[in-house]
């Protein structure tokens, strides 16, 4: 018996000298259509020794403001209706999951977490809920933190073994911190503005009264096992240590000077509001020379033809080492191109508006995800995955890496770069298309 291969090398020879080509269709040839001579011909012996792929639509089914009724297990041919007790707000947020893309195949693991799934630690004058690998387990490389403080309310004195990097989602945040060689900094952080803290150095957070409701943040750690429950904080260890100890330490013979510190941690705790023109101690040891803090919020965004984007690594915010990141808009019907980032995990973070994306984890193995603003995405190093608009508003999310600078691989501009005759040869494209292909990467497209 002749290897299916084979035969369809040789009927795509005969077929040649015949003026007519194969099509192939569900692993089978089921007719022969007509071939044009064309700049493709080349291309058209390796092409065909498999199937095409499918041009059928994969949009999504239904979306979170469709009725009830929409949501159902069922694409085309396949699937069925459910009939057992179903979460049906679940199944609206989650399209492609419950009746996903006929293109997604095989398993990627869960790329997917809404923080209202997190469980949330109430403290008088705020509270924190985090994602981590317990949650998210193939999100290694990062773990996050939503935090909000009320007015004046104060992440108490602490550090962390990782590095702290942190978008203000609402609201200012006035942060201050030591470092190593006893030189201080605060800085008043504003919404769309970012913090970032080495590993290891002490640092603490106040909501001022720029706006009455405090302020709420995003925390990035670059250690995916990161819990904001073995944060060091300062009343925590000092409850720890013994009276004396402490006295001999800051050399006070008053024994009742310390008479008063918390016996337990505070984490979170109501205070007045700081000044607006609050003001450090002076260090004899000067400031600290890089900032800690950044104003994305007034860095101009790159106007794009389906969106735009904001791009901030240690290229222009240099204390920032391990973590670079992306913020970027989508407008209605565009969508972030098909990419994948060489070197480093990406964790995303969706602030505004609807979106889809399809993860691709070699091996025939891919996976898509719908998202709305509070989920968490994240994909794996060198993955190829987009980012689409699937809503009427725009859709508003960052991109977060564990590096020190944002790289990523467009690829349009591969193909666009790649000599032409490799393409074809691949894809089967005609010159036309091959002519429209970017050598500049689009990043978002309209």
């Amino acid at each position: 018996m002749i290897p299916v291969q084979s035969s369809l090398i040789l009927l795509v020879a005969l077929s040649k000298l015949c003026n007519t080509a194969p099509a192939v269709s569900s692993g089978s040839i089921t007719e022969s259509v007509s071939v044009i001579p064309s700049s493709t011909d080349s291309a058209a012996l390796s092409v065909t020794t498999v199937p095409f792929a499918s041009t059928d639509p994969n949009e999504p089914l239904w979306n979170i403001d469709s009725p009830d009724s929409a949501p159902s297990p069922v694409r085309g041919s396949l699937g069925a209706s459910i009939i057992g007790p179903d979460n049906i707000p679940m199944d609206l947020e989650n399209a492609d999951l419950f009746a996903p893309p006929t293109s997604d195949n095989g398993d990627t693991g869960n790329s997917k977490w809404p923080f209202a799934l997190s469980h949330n630690r109430l403290q008088t004058g705020g509270w924190a809920r985090q994602e981590n690998i317990e949650v998210m387990p193939i999100a290694t490389a990062m773990a996050s933190v939503d935090m909000r403080l009320e007015a004046g309310a104060i992440r108490e004195l602490h550090w962390h073994k990782t590095s702290e990097w942190a978008y203000v989602l609402k609201g200012t945040s006035q942060i201050t911190a030591v470092d190593t060689e006893g030189r201080n900094f605060i800085a008043n952080v504003r919404a769309g503005d970012l913090w970032f803290f080495p590993p290891g150095i002490p640092h603490s957070i106040q909501a001022t009264g720029d706006d009455p409701d405090g302020t709420e943040f995003l925390l990035i750690f670059d250690d995916g096992a990161f819990s904001e429950d073995s944060t060091f904080l300062l009343t925590d260890w000092l409850a720890h240590v013994p009276a004396e100890v402490i006295s001999k330490n800051f050399q006070v013979n008053n024994s009742e000077a310390f008479a008063h510190i918390p016996d337990k941690e505070l984490y979170i705790f109501p205070s007045v509001v700081p000044p607006d023109d609050q003001q450090a101690p002076i260090s004899p040891q000067g400031t600290i020379p890089q900032s800690y803090a950044f104003s994305l919020s007034s860095l101009n965004a790159t106007q794009l033809s389906g969106g735009s984007v904001k791009i901030v690594d240690s290229t222009i915010f240099p204390i920032s080492t391990t973590i670079a990141a992306a913020e970027v808009t989508v407008e209605p019907g565009a969508m972030r191109e098909l990419h994948w980032h060489p070197t480093m995990d990406e964790w995303s973070f969706f602030l505004e508006g609807t979106g889809r994306v399809t993860v691709f984890a070699s091996q025939s193995n891919a996976r898509t995800f719908n998202y709305q603003a509070g989920d968490i995405g994240y994909v794996p190093t060198a993955m190829g995955h987009y980012v689409e608009n699937t809503g009427n508003t725009t859709l508003r999310f960052l991109e977060i890496f564990n590096s020190d600078r944002f790289q990523d691989i467009s690829l349009n501009q591969w193909l666009a770069l790649t000599p032409p005759s490799l393409v074809k040869a691949h894809l089967n494209l005609d010159d036309e298309t091959i002519s429209q292909l970017s050598k500049t990467k689009p990043i978002v497209i309209g």
